[in-house]
């Protein structure tokens, strides 16, 4: 009998393993599909050669896209765990989600936290170097030359980086034990990296949302038609069609000599048809979307925006008078053992609303600073180096994005960051098995 039980308990723990594993593959195949088309949208198309570098250009397209996907998967899985936790509460015994426990949800946050690492510091590296290669000087040029070109490069950033980061340890902890611990590469030194790089993403989150909260305003009010009060719409398209008549005829009785009247004019006839393409936009827009979605939008932001000043103001004033309330990386109730807000699942739904609101925000906000302007990417003309900076830059605010949304109090989930929560999450998976 107990060899029986040894056996079943081995033939669950491989067949929760296949399943976890199968998941995991499935939601990570439809993430990286929705990236490649979402790249291959905004890729310029002149980059599509038939030589070497259309080889390299695919690869770093490939490369890239894995990026996508895993800083997609990254800012998803915050309220993918939230809206699991509340699915367990509410149908714990229910045969069609023996799939999801403790032990998926545990897997994907370590999957997360490798694939992160693996983008930041060996794929996105790899990509732009083997794009800017050429090969060294004396060797016969070829793939194989830009890749010699690209490891070597790769052996001396990393170089640099071990040696910052070993000369940032020592200046602010000169102890024996600390500064051994950095030789022990896989355990301390990647996860000592990564929450640095974790920091940088926080604290250029910290300035992208209130930027971005923002712009949502004026982003929304240049998407959606605004309400027509006291305006005539024919009469202004009348006039500017009359403007455009104008500049189309000076245009076209200009000599070619004139070069600079020619190009102030075509400018000042491209800016009269893009408002005369809204204004008759606005025009076709039916009564209910102009004096009804636009408002409606406009009050759902300024409330989302409010609830969330809120939810910070509360949570700032409980960490300034109730030490307990400090987010100490104490382990939590568990996934489907309790619910994460005090109002269940509308709280629970609130929670996530919020923080795709913050995820939205926080990306408007980081396309909207002056100095990260020029990384906008353009539909059919953006060129690869630019993608892999924007795969990147999304890769860090996805990363710390769910440290952020802790820390502020948008949500109450424990995070798991170390393997030990993939240890311990393995018994409480076989409980469950057994329980069902």
């Amino acid at each position: 009998m107990e060899g029986q039980d040894e056996v079943s308990a081995r033939e669950q723990h491989f067949q929760s393993q296949v399943r976890e594993s199968t998941i995991c593959f499935l939601l990570f195949a439809i993430l990286y599909v929705a990236s490649y088309f979402i790249i291959t949208r905004y890729k310029r198309k002149s980059d599509d050669q038939e030589d070497e570098d259309a080889i390299v250009n695919r690869i770093s397209l490939f490369l890239s896209t894995f990026a996508l996907a895993v800083s997609a998967g990254a800012a998803l899985l915050l309220p993918f765990s939230i809206i699991s936790n509340e699915i367990l509460l509410a149908f714990p015994q229910s045969y069609y989600i023996q799939w999801l426990n403790g032990s998926l949800i545990h897997g994907l946050w370590n999957l997360a936290s490798l694939f992160s690492n693996l983008c930041l510091f060996v794929l996105m590296p790899f990509a732009f170097f083997f794009l800017e290669s050429e090969g060294f000087a004396g060797l016969k040029k070829g793939i194989r030359a830009r890749i010699l070109e690209t490891l070597v490069m790769l052996v001396l950033l990393a170089s640099l980086i071990l040696g910052m980061v070993w000369v940032a340890s020592a200046l602010v902890d000169n102890d024996a034990a600390s500064m051994e611990s950095l030789y022990d590469l896989w355990e301390f030194y990647l996860p000592y990296l990564y929450s640095c790089i974790s920091l940088m993403g926080c604290l250029l989150l910290l300035l992208c949302t209130p930027v971005g909260l923002s712009r949502m305003f004026t982003v929304m009010g240049q998407l959606l038609v605004k309400p027509t009060i006291l305006e005539d719409l024919d009469e202004q398209i009348y006039i500017i069609t009359l403007e455009e008549e104008a500049l189309q005829r000076r245009l076209n009785g200009l000599s070619s000599s004139v070069e600079y009247n020619i190009t102030e004019l075509e400018q000042e006839l491209e800016n009269v048809k893009t408002l005369k393409t809204k204004l008759e936009r606005r025009k076709r827009a039916s009564a209910w979307e102009r004096n009804l979605v636009f408002p409606a939008v406009m009050v759902l932001l300024l409330t989302q925006t409010s609830i969330s000043v809120l939810l910070v103001a509360c949570n700032i004033l409980c960490l300034l008078v109730d030490e307990t309330a400090m987010p100490k990386g104490t382990r939590g109730p568990g996934i489907g053992n309790a619910s994460l807000s005090a109002f269940g699942f509308v709280g629970a739904a609130l929670e996530i609303i919020l923080i795709f609101y913050l995820m939205v925000s926080s990306v408007v906000g980081f396309y909207s600073l002056r100095f990260f302007g020029n990384f906008i990417p353009q539909k059919d003309d953006t060129t690869m180096t630019k993608i892999i900076g924007n795969c990147v830059s999304l890769l860090v605010l996805s990363s710390a994005l769910p440290v952020m949304s802790r820390t502020l109090g948008l949500h109450k989930l424990h995070l798991p960051n170390t393997s030990r929560d993939s240890e311990t999450a393995k018994p409480s998976a076989n409980g469950h098995q057994k329980a069902l």
